[in-house]
This record gives C-alpha cells, structure tokens and sequence, in this order.
C-alpha cells in the first residue's frame, strides 16, 4: 500500500496566520486557512518567485489561496516582494508554471493509485463502482462522448438518491490527448478514485487543481475545458 503521509512542512514561523498555529494566512485576502487550501511560495535564489508545493524548500515562505485568480493580484500588486521581505520577481511563467506543476502532481497520484489498486478506468467498472458507493470522485476526458458522461450522471444521482448522502464528485479537467501525453498507458475517458490514502490524494489534488483553475465557487462537476488563457 502507497503511505500518503502528509508532506512535511517546513516552513519558519514567520509563515504562520497570527493568533492561528494551525493554519496560515494568504497574503492576498488575509484570510487563514489549512495548507491544503493555499499554496506556499519562498524566494529563490536567483530572485525569482518560486512556488512550493509539496511544502518542503526551507526559509521563509508566504500563501497563497489555490486560485489563479488570486495569484495574479498577488502579482500585480507586488505582495510577494512584501511578505517575503526581499526584492523578489514573479516570472512571467509563473501561473502556467502552477497548473503545469499541479497536473502533474494529479496525474502522478492517478498512476499512483491505480498501482494501489484505488484508481480504475472503463466506463462499466466506473459505474459499478459508483453504484456500490465504492467511489470516491469520478473523472471524465474534457473530450469524453456525452453519452458516455450521461450514463456515469445517471449513476452518481441513482447513488445520492437511493443513499440520502452527498452526490460522488465528478471532474474534467485534461483531454484525452493531454492524458495520453502525461499519463502514456494510464490514459483513461472514464475513470475513478476509490476509498483509501492514494485515492483519496487524488481527490485532494484534483479539488486544488480544478479551484486555481475555476474559483472556489466553482462546482465540482463544471465540466469545463481549460480556458484559452490558461
């Protein structure tokens, strides 16, 4: 079995919300929260912004909320140079940068997973799983047949109705050409996570992936492709 133990953090206590130990403040909205819900940033060596995912590059750091959006005012208003108290320079990559990062750490956790045998592919086996109530979230290609995507719908309403329990989240957030190029063999249409530490990493990072991507309003089943700016 994959140990997903949370990732070390090794951030200084300057990276702490005040009068919170727990969480950590954006510097954009000045709101706390956990660090699944923000992304840490240091200076690196060359002045450029960098940004730290997995929490682990030492020194001062500062957050901000998983939104594109938001990494953006940080930018233009220059509040990295102010959190991190050095004259550092967000690189003009800097946001296709995040979603490039935050792919990869979704499609390496899919592959993970399914050698944990917590992530399966095929339409069939996605909906027996969704109706057994042994999924997770269900993924679907942003290119995937909408009848296809239909039928898993289908499931997941059948499922929270016939459960009195939440609808199973659904995402779109590759094309099948862009799984093929990042994911080779494990390339899927129709897919999902299942109950257990590497399947429930996916979900994580999918959740941050679709929210830098759409917003925290935006709901988990959107659908939508990336947009032509990103």
């Amino acid at each position: 079995m994959i140990s997903q133990a949370h990732e070390p953090d090794a951030g200084s206590d300057e990276d702490l919300a005040e009068g919170n130990v727990n969480g950590r403040m954006c510097i954009v909205t000045r709101q706390s929260g956990s660090p699944d819900e923000l992304i840490r940033f240091v200076a690196g060596p060359d002045g450029s912004v960098v940004p730290d995912l997995k929490r682990q590059l030492p020194g001062r750091g500062c957050w901000v909320t998983a939104e594109r959006a938001l990494v953006e005012k940080a930018i233009a208003k220059k509040l990295f140079a102010r959190a991190l108290k050095t004259d550092v320079k967000a690189g003009p990559d800097l946001l296709e940068m995040l979603d490039r990062l935050m792919t990869q750490q979704v499609t390496g956790m899919m592959t993970m997973a399914r050698k944990a045998g917590q992530f399966i592919s095929g339409a069939m086996k996605v909906d027996a799983a969704v109706r057994s109530g042994q999924a997770l979230a269900v993924f679907h290609a942003t290119d995937a047949a909408a009848d296809g995507v239909r039928k898993l719908d289908q499931a997941r309403k059948a499922w929270a109705l016939g459960t009195g329990a939440d609808e199973i989240p659904s995402f779109k957030l590759f094309t099948g050409a862009e799984m093929d190029e990042l994911m080779g063999q494990n390339a899927f249409i129709h897919a999902c996570a299942l109950a257990g530490q590497a399947g429930e990493g996916v979900v994580k990072r999918a959740k941050m992936l679709e929210r830098y991507r759409h917003g925290e309003k935006a709901p988990a089943d959107i659908g939508a492709a990336r947009t032509e700016r990103q």
